[in-house]
């Protein structure tokens, strides 16, 4: 859910603080919907919306081969559930969502996986508190985790917007 800040509160103000504590208490769980979203919404059309902004967040790290030991391999990343979730893949030097199950799945929260994305804990921490947890081949897991914890990348705020986009260095 975006919602957009009026223009009359500080975008630090106590009072938006307070309003959007109040939401997430109250606000039914966005999960089961966007799971069922998840389940309408056709492969190319994630494709399309996630895989330019992964190949270029991870740009220079593709180039400089550290994603080569995820060739072919295929992992996926879910929401307490199952649904939503993603299978990401690395093919012919390029990050790619496809359809299908991993060899590999990374379980957890939407709070986790934003508290991952947002660097705001170490990963290590979240898995060994289980609000992060991997299944299937954990080695390849595992992988994809340290390797993404040795990279810089973060993810931003849009000022005023509710909204965040990542951003690589």
């Amino acid at each position: 859910m975006v919602l957009s800040i009026p223009a009359f509160l500080p975008a630090n103000s106590a009072l938006l603080e307070q309003s959007l504590a109040v939401l997430k208490e109250y606000l039914p769980s966005p999960v089961p919907m966007l799971g069922v979203i998840d389940q309408n919404i056709p492969i190319p059309f994630k494709q399309m919306v996630a895989e330019a902004p992964l190949n270029h967040l991870f740009a220079e790290a593709i180039a400089e081969g550290e994603f080569d030991g995820f060739e072919g391999r295929r992992i996926r990343f879910e929401i307490n559930g199952g649904q939503p979730g993603i299978t990401i893949g690395f093919w012919a030097d390029r990050l790619r969502v496809i359809d299908g199950p991993g060899e590999a799945i990374i379980r957890g929260s939407f709070a986790a996986f934003k508290t991952l994305a947002e660097r705001r804990q170490d990963p290590d921490q979240l898995f060994f508190q289980r609000r992060l947890v991997i299944e299937g081949n954990t080695e390849l897991g595992l992988g994809l985790k340290n390797l993404l914890d040795s990279l810089e990348w973060s993810l931003m705020p849009i000022p005023n917007s509710g909204m965040c986009y990542f951003q690589g260095t």
